[in-house]
């Protein structure tokens, strides 16, 4: 028996000993979820498709949707303390101050300083009070990606400028910010971008592949963690001078990593995909998730978790 259950963690690429935290939360909606952010063990939203939002205050037990001034899908929600959050959803950002008692539409930036077409914001970060960025793309009549888009505010999000990126043009799709003066940005075609002087300046790093890069997680400045399509898993411990490309067995697309601490840390993926790793990224271990769907947002704390999906998909980490 301990040698068929040796082979079986062989061919499937990942240890035999992978645990079940995960169950599902709610298993259908009205569309695919794309983003969740809780700012407590009970306090939360998630958002994607067709300008959805929906709260809830009992740790999921029940969802309240909140409606907004948009169609577009919301790539992404992103509170930076228990009151003041954000989302984007097309070329549109809304903003509370109230921790989502309420929700407004802010102008983000001039037409005119976008003069191939039109923005598509896709993700949003602060690294202090008053300094935020947004990425995306620009795109054309016929929906194609034309021009990587930055955009950055030094006021709190009141007014918000374009900064060029001259040799990028590919479409930008997470950022992530380390304290002050470190960030990153992944996008399409294998980009990354770091900075080092507080968003400033931005320049390319190797990633070493070609392949889509959706999501980045820095730990510190040095310790950090991409993930994109066909399984591709990257780790640094530099800062990103040089990426590892970490072996992985499962060539399914991953959307989103997150580590809880300079251990622990989780990535979802298309058919239900979760890996965990204990070790730093080093190696990943297949969890299973209860569910087949595409898992595009995730969240995770020491001690709880949410990932959303397809459909309308909710599914809940409990330690």
């Amino acid at each position: 028996m301990l040698m068929l259950i040796a082979f079986a963690a062989f061919i499937t690429g990942v240890p035999a000993h992978a645990q079940n935290g995960w169950s599902i939360n709610r298993d259908k909606g009205t569309g695919d979820l794309i983003s969740v952010f809780f700012t407590s063990s009970s306090e939360g939203w998630v958002a994607g498709d067709d300008g959805y939002l929906a709260f809830t205050g009992d740790g999921g037990r029940s969802w309240t949707r909140k409606i907004l001034n948009t169609a577009a899908n919301i790539n992404e929600i992103y509170f930076r303390n228990d009151e003041d959050g954000y989302l984007v959803a097309g070329r549109k950002m809304f903003v509370t101050q109230d921790g989502g008692k309420s929700w407004r539409e802010t102008l983000i930036i001039d037409p005119a300083e976008i003069k191939e077409g039109k923005p598509e914001f896709l993700s949003i970060r602060f690294n202090s009070k008053e300094q935020g960025f947004i990425i995306g793309s620009v795109l054309n009549e016929d929906d194609e990606v034309v021009d990587s888009l930055l955009l950055r505010t030094t006021d709190g999000g009141r007014n918000w400028s374009r900064l060029v990126l001259p040799e990028v043009r590919t479409e930008l799709f997470h950022l992530d910010f380390d304290g002050k003066q470190e960030g990153w940005i992944v996008g399409d075609m294998g980009v990354i971008l770091a900075t080092t002087d507080n968003g400033n300046t931005w320049k390319k790093q190797d990633s070493g592949t070609e392949a889509g890069l959706y999501n980045v997680d820095f730990r510190d400045d040095k310790n950090g963690y991409v993930v994109g399509e066909r399984g591709i898993i990257l780790r640094t411990e530099d800062g990103g001078a040089t990426w590892i490309t970490v072996t992985n067995f499962v060539q399914k697309t991953l959307f989103r990593v997150n580590f809880v601490d300079d251990k622990n840390g989780w990535i979802v993926g298309s058919e239900g995909t979760i890996l965990r790793s204990y070790d730093r990224g080093r190696t990943w271990v297949r969890q299973s998730s209860s569910t087949k769907s595409n898992l595009y947002g995730l969240y995770m704390e020491k001690k709880y978790g949410w990932s959303v999906g397809k459909s309308g998909i909710i599914i809940r980490y409990d330690r």
